[in-house]
């Protein structure tokens, strides 16, 4: 999987959850983050890989799974979905593209943070619509990983909680 979207946006801590969530299950995993001028604005990514044996590279050349935040990501990275793949769209900030090599799922997630009052958790809604479809985890993996990442800030692990359920509804 990719994930991508501009430095800030949570791409880093979604990648992190993930990963988390995925080992507190047993799978095998590697999250390879991109840092460099992608902070001081520019497309921020991470690739995960999960599987449930050996895991040969943490690079990924053709995604099965991309998740995008913006337009720019979108057209970093959307020639990188594989012929069956799933991209998740954060269509507000991006738009659908008109053709894409697998399934587009539109989710407006800067739409929900905001109507939750904090756009930074744009990146919890992308995640739980990604869940949603895929089930790559149980929920219960993916709320264990969040507490351990929020250690003790009981009003953020709530609010991203509520962010991600919110992105599963999008799905459902």
């Amino acid at each position: 999987m990719i994930f991508a979207g501009a430095g800030g946006q949570g791409l880093m801590t979604l990648g992190k959850v993930l990963a988390q969530a995925a080992m507190e299950a047993g799978l095998e995993v590697t999250w390879y983050p991109s840092y460099g001028a992608e902070v001081r604005g520019g497309t921020a990514h991470c690739h995960v890989v999960v599987a449930d044996g050996e895991i040969y590279s943490p690079l990924v050349e053709r995604a099965s799974v991309l998740v995008i935040m913006n337009e720019p990501s979108l057209k970093r990275f959307g020639a990188r979905l594989a012929d069956d793949g799933l991209l998740v769209l954060n269509t507000s900030l991006a738009e659908k593209p008109a053709s894409s090599n697998g399934t587009v799922l539109a989710v407006s997630a800067t739409d929900v943070a905001n109507e939750l009052k904090n756009i930074r958790v744009a990146n919890m809604v992308m995640l739980g619509a990604l869940n949603g479809v895929r089930r790559i985890v149980a929920d219960e993996y993916i709320e264990k990983a969040l507490a351990s990442f929020l250690r003790g800030r009981k009003a953020l692990i709530d609010l991203n909680l509520e962010a991600y359920a919110r992105g599963c509804e999008c799905v459902a």
